[in-house]
């Protein structure tokens, strides 16, 4: 299948069943303990200066920032963090499918009729214990003016006092605009990349536009590293690595 085909298969699927969130469905699974070691990982690159707001991007679509994301998240929620899960993704949103919920309101509405005071309203509960969750709401005409508003900020300023972690599912970064306008507003950013997808002229390409961002980078997560999405249980295995390229050793040890 070209490559194209593949990664819109992947996205259109993860936007109408979801991400996979095999961290609250089989919590015991190897693959569960990775994103934990993510998540770890994670924890020590932001040793000196703590980590509350947290945005997860890729290169491109079909990369397996959604999943990651969620899964990072939930993992959060399981150590007794207080976490909200909010999707940024204005364009293709796929929370509300991975929680199966509502989305006839969310962080749009908010942005969109000045609810900064009681977004509380607009927050949704789930499942995992721990874990909330702030669905895309309504796909607006302008999403990257509302995620770049000075009621973003307001948002994030409040989220940040009400929640011990927020986690920010945004687009790919060179697809549109939308996540490198937020990554000066989150502490903190991680990038998934699909081993034998991303290309490498894509990654540099991404650290450029972070650079350029002044993003603090923590690392980025080698999503499939084993190279075997399609024999896999679960279809993915994942490893953390500091940098970019190829070439970087994985939180597994793995190159």
């Amino acid at each position: 299948m070209p490559l194209f085909h593949h990664r819109k298969k992947l996205s259109d699927d993860t936007m109408l069943n979801g991400a996979k969130v095999v961290t609250a469905t089989h919590p015991k699974a190897v693959v569960s303990e990775q994103f934990r070691t993510v998540r770890t990982n994670i924890e020590f690159a932001s040793i000196d200066a703590p980590i509350k707001t947290i945005m997860f991007t890729s290169a491109d679509t079909s990369e397996g920032k959604s999943t990651v994301s969620a899964n990072v998240a939930i993992t959060w929620a399981q150590q007794g963090r207080k976490v909200l899960f909010v999707d940024a993704d204005l364009r293709r949103p796929t929370l509300h499918s991975t929680f199966n919920v509502n989305n006839t309101q969310g962080l749009t509405t908010i942005l969109t009729q000045d609810k900064i005071e009681s977004f509380r309203e607009t927050v949704q509960n789930t499942s995992v214990e721990n874990l909330s969750i702030l669905t895309s709401g309504p796909i607006p005409p302008n999403p990257a003016e509302l995620l770049n508003s000075h009621r973003m900020n307001k948002l994030i300023a409040r989220l940040r006092e009400e929640f011990d972690i927020v986690v920010f599912d945004v687009p790919p970064m060179l697809t549109v605009t939308d996540a490198q306008l937020l990554t000066a507003k989150v502490d903190g950013v991680v990038l998934v990349v699909r081993f034998g997808v991303t290309t490498k002229a894509a990654i540099a390409r991404t650290k450029e536009l972070l650079d350029l961002a002044n993003a603090n980078v923590l690392g980025y997560v080698m999503n499939d590293a084993t190279g075997e999405a399609e024999g896999r249980g679960y279809g993915y295995g994942y490893g953390y690595g500091y940098g970019y390229g190829y070439g970087k050793t994985d939180g597994n040890g793995s190159k």
